[in-house]
């Protein structure tokens, strides 16, 4: 069972950085997209909210096709989508054949981040300590190879099949071969773990409400988390240069250094988890995110700028991941439907966060807009405490490891 634990992790850490390579190499490319199809400055906003909206769809499609089959063949199934539907943005020559291609990126990726996810968190219940933040870290890594690839095909004028074609050929492929090796670990509630007794009393009545008030906290943090996230992507390089007068080509270095930030944070975050336990490593991540939105506030010049946006990594990286292991220890016999529906407020978080900072950079100033993300992050610290693991009946999380038997929960949240 240990090599099929290990060689679960693995594989799953392999679909996590295929699916960061190929989310990268879709949203640095976008550029490139509206040229090639045509598609005007007015029209753009509207593409790119679809993906999201979409990705929320597929979520929801995920949650109810595991009530009747396991995660792995819905990851199974859903990532070879993605890459062929990335491929098919750079093979169109007309906006419907974009636009179909986007909205089966947009739908296959909700599936594809709600599966992924699933067995993270059963595979983390599985290992008996704490995993999610290295799968996490792979996504990061592929973020930034995705990234680098982007940047190369633009350096060369690459056309977007051709930058596309090699990475898809490669990814495609090797993920089918890693697929194999995906594990359904069972919950603990399956093997005698316990439920909280509110989480019992919510699933054993069928109460929608009750249910949707302990997951409540949790939906508010990914909100949260994935608005400060999307800040930092959408418009750290214009405040850069706009607000703290760099350079265009310095202004293209904040993005990157969250990216590598990220990773950092990710990559030794489990060994905080580990040690600290997850509340005290939320909170500490809350504060440094919170600090670096206040360093980025009241920066005089770009050098303490691009501080804020490393302690920004260096913050945020560890509150995604958290959350969704959370929600797998709220809900041990119910942790896939849990999952699913609290990925649903990354795309909310998403949605909300670039328009948000543009409309109060516009109305006020840019500089007033990055302290909203600010406040949002340290209520973070309010809901802290849901991410203990004492309190889901779950146990300690700092117990040996324990074998599971591979499948997976029947039970529905």
């Amino acid at each position: 069972m240990t090599d099929v634990l290990r060689r679960g992790r693995a594989s799953l850490a392999f679909s996590f950085f295929a699916q960061g390579a190929a989310f990268a190499l879709l949203v640095t490319r976008i550029p490139a997209i509206q040229d090639r199809y045509g598609i005007s400055d007015a029209l753009l906003p509207l593409f790119l909210a679809a993906v999201p909206v979409l990705a929320g769809v597929g979520s929801v499609c995920a949650e109810q096709l595991v009530k009747r089959v396991p995660p792995s063949v819905v990851l199974r199934w859903s990532q070879p989508v993605v890459l062929l539907a990335l491929l098919g943005v750079g093979a169109g020559d007309h906006v419907a054949e974009v636009a179909v291609a986007l909205g089966a990126f947009g739908l296959a990726v909700g599936g594809l981040d709600a599966s992924m996810n699933m067995l993270g968190v059963s595979l983390q219940r599985a290992y008996g300590r704490s995993i999610m933040l290295g799968f996490h870290a792979a996504f990061s890594l592929g973020g930034i190879v995705g990234a680098s690839l982007a940047w190369a095909g633009a350096h060369w004028h690459l056309a977007l099949f051709v930058s596309y074609l090699p990475v898809v050929a490669v990814l495609l492929p090797a993920a089918a071969i890693g697929s194999r090796w995906y594990v359904d670990a069972k919950g603990e509630a399956d093997s005698g773990g316990g439920v909280s007794g509110d989480a019992a009393a919510g699933e054993g009545a069928g109460s929608s409400a009750l249910v949707f008030r302990m997951l409540l906290p949790l939906c508010l943090v990914m909100t949260f988390a994935y608005i400060g996230d999307s800040t930092v992507s959408n418009w750290s390089a214009k405040y850069l240069q706009d607000v703290l007068g760099s350079s265009e080509q310095l202004a293209t270095v904040p993005y990157n250094v969250y990216m590598v930030t990220t990773l950092v944070g990710r990559a030794i975050g489990d060994i905080g988890v580990r040690r600290f336990g997850a509340v005290a490593v939320v909170r500490a991540g809350a504060l440094v995110a919170a600090l670096g939105f206040g360093v980025v506030a009241v920066a005089p010049g770009a050098w303490v700028g691009m501080l804020g946006f490393t302690l920004l990594g260096l913050g945020l990286c560890v509150i995604v991941p958290q959350t969704f292991a959370a929600a797998g220890r709220l809900f041990p016999g119910a942790s896939d439907a849990a999952v699913a529906r609290l990925n649903i407020f990354n795309y909310v978080g998403f949605l909300i966060g670039s328009p948000l900072v543009g409309a109060l950079g516009d109305l006020w100033n840019y500089r007033g807009a990055m302290l909203v993300p600010m406040v949002l992050v340290l209520v973070t610290l309010k809901y802290a405490g849901s991410f203990d693991p004492g309190r889901a009946g779950y146990g300690d999380e700092h117990e040996r490891p324990r074998t599971a038997d591979v499948g997976r929960s029947s039970n529905g949240l």
